[in-house]
């Protein structure tokens, strides 16, 4: 009678230990939040700078649909074409350049970084001959004093403002080891030899151009003034060259404060990673930048369509990696060998299917979206009412 009863008891109890079960401990499955490919899709957008042809625009444009459908994070402007080295690509003069970036945050549903590679010198798309102020290069500056710099730097920021950009990639702070350097010395992109002015002057031309509330991008992660090659046309190997001192300006400015952006280099160091350049690397962004030098801003790339890169990666490869490296950014200028207006649409489905298996994590997106979005708020660059 007592084993009946035990019985009865047990088979009574059983429906409430499972509703209790089911009620307290739930299955994970009802916690999981599937992949939102749109949202996903919408944050990737954001994460990409891309270049077109065009000198002026309307909603049925090329670059307005992209912008639109991709959710685009930042445009980047040039004067030559160099696919088809003619002129003009996007900048003809200072009204027209003024009436494009207009008409791009106009037909834009998000607001842009508008972004220009402009340092002084040989390296400025805005040059005296269109029409624009004439801007020393760096090499200049560092012969003149740092309150020089910043006095260029100024004038070069209002300019930018009044055109109606609001990121530039500058100052480079590469150090001159090298002056016979294709890309750098020659060119006279650095400050100095001495890492110490190279700082000295950064840090007064970023001053200059935050007076006129310009973003700036320090270049080129972690140092392209020993090459002796050019990484627009090849993967550039420093192994031999490079100088643990090219990361000085990089390490006093951000001891400083600087927040705003770094661009990765393409260039190899076997003695850091004996496989991947800096871009592709997390053992120089993560490892180097993010933890050893604290940077809490955004990581951009250099572009991706430079030689460096397509003749040693292939697009899909070149992309994920960028990502897992830690860049927030990619530009895709579509200034290089080669001009394709898929490539930034190829750009997001890469990713997005990198995510589906498992390569790519929600989290880096979604950290570098963040990253992206508080450096928009914190330059006030919003769509206009």
């Amino acid at each position: 009678m007592n084993n009946i009863l035990k019985i009865i008891i047990i088979i009574a109890i059983i429906p409430i230990i499972i509703y209790l079960g089911v009620t307290y401990f739930p299955e994970e499955e009802e916690n999981y939040e599937p992949i939102n490919n749109e949202k996903l899709k919408e944050k990737i957008g954001q994460m990409l700078i891309i270049g077109f042809r065009g000198t002026e625009i309307d909603e049925n444009s090329y670059i307005s649909k992209t912008i639109n459908e991709l959710n685009i994070g930042g445009i980047i402007l040039f004067d030559k074409d160099n696919p088809s080295g003619e002129f003009p690509r996007n900048i003809i003069n200072y009204d027209q350049t003024k009436k494009l970036i207009e008409d791009l945050n106009r037909y834009s549903s998000s607001p842009l970084f508008i972004s220009i590679d402009a340092e002084g010198g040989q390296i400025n798309r805005l040059k005296e001959v269109y029409g624009f102020k004439n801007i020393p290069s760096a090499k200049q500056m560092g012969k003149e004093t740092i309150e020089e710099t910043e006095n260029q730097a100024n004038i070069l920021g209002q300019e930018l403002k009044a055109l109606g950009f609001n990121l530039d990639f500058a100052p480079d702070v590469d150090v001159n080891v090298n002056p016979e350097n294709p890309i750098i010395g020659q060119l006279e992109r650095s400050f100095s030899a001495d890492p110490i002015k190279v700082y000295e002057h950064a840090s007064s031309f970023i001053k200059g151009l935050h007076q006129n509330n310009i973003i700036t991008a320090i270049k080129h992660f972690p140092g392209h003034g020993s090459s002796t090659t050019d990484s627009h046309l090849g993967l550039v190997d420093v192994t031999n060259t490079y100088k643990q001192n090219e990361l000085i300006p990089y390490q006093k400015l951000i001891e400083n404060g600087y927040s705003d952006m770094v661009m990765t280099a393409h260039i190899i160091n076997t003695n850091i990673d004996s496989v991947y350049p800096a871009t592709l690397s997390p053992l120089f962004i993560k490892n180097i930048l993010r933890d050893e030098l604290n940077f809490n801003g955004v990581v951009v790339s250099d572009d991706m369509q430079m030689g460096a890169i397509v003749d040693n990666y292939g697009y899909d490869e070149a992309i994920i990696k960028a990502i897992n490296a830690g860049c927030d950014m990619l530009i895709i200028s579509n200034n290089g060998k080669t001009y394709d207006e898929k490539a930034p649409s190829d750009a997001v489905d890469i990713i997005l299917k990198a995510i589906e298996r498992g390569e790519i994590s929600s989290e880096q997106i979604n950290d570098s979206y963040n990253r992206i979005q508080v450096l928009k708020e914190k330059y006030k660059i919003k769509k206009d009412d």
